[in-house]
């Protein structure tokens, strides 16, 4: 079975984003995001591996009236395990957590992570009290995953099975105080632009 191209997964579920706000981890879920445009709503992060879902859980409890999504991969998802039972403590209904699965650690020399020896990611988010989880190795079941995204009242992690395949990098902004300010000024319906 061949696996998902993740660019056209992220490009898939970021279509007709509306006001969502976008977590990226660390590395190629970081160029993923930046390659579908680059949003005041974006937060690509550069370092801090494992604390991608964190920083959703922080913004789905501090803007419980927005849907927030967080795009991160398996070994990113990996060493942040233990928020996964944070979060599912806290149950909030606006977090979405999208797991991009190529089984391998891409940026450090492609070694074989856990998912890859049999971890089965969305089966440890159900245990932690995640009522909404799900595999996905069908490009069929993005527009179904899409619509969850933004009308699902439950938390939800999807673990997306895609190719190891290296793409060419599309790098978003790397100034931490720019991406914060723009963040800020976007939630609060600020009008005025900020340069990169």
């Amino acid at each position: 079975m061949e696996k998902l191209n993740r660019r056209d997964v992220v490009q898939e579920l970021l279509r007709e984003r509306g006001d969502l706000i976008v977590i990226a981890g660390l590395g190629a879920s970081a160029w993923d995001l930046a390659a579908c445009g680059n949003e005041p709503l974006d937060f690509p992060l550069w370092g801090a591996m494992g604390s991608a879902a964190m920083l959703g859980l922080g913004l789905a409890l501090a803007q419980p009236e927005r849907k927030v999504l967080v795009i991160t991969g398996d070994g990113e998802m990996l060493m942040g395990l233990g928020g996964l039972a944070t979060i599912g403590t806290q149950r909030p209904d606006n977090l979405c957590i999208i797991v991009l699965d190529n089984e391998c650690f891409s940026e450090t020399g492609r070694q074989q992570t856990h998912t890859g020896m049999g971890v089965d990611l969305a089966s440890v988010a159900a245990a932690c009290g995640f009522q909404n989880v799900r595999t996905v190795t069908q490009r069929d079941d993005l527009a179904n995953l899409r619509q969850d995204i933004h009308a699902s009242q439950e938390l939800l992690l999807a673990v997306i099975k895609i190719s190891a395949g290296e793409l060419p990098r599309v790098l978003p902004p790397r100034d931490g105080p720019y991406l914060t300010q723009r963040m800020r000024a976007a939630l609060l319906g600020k009008e005025r632009a900020l340069d990169g």
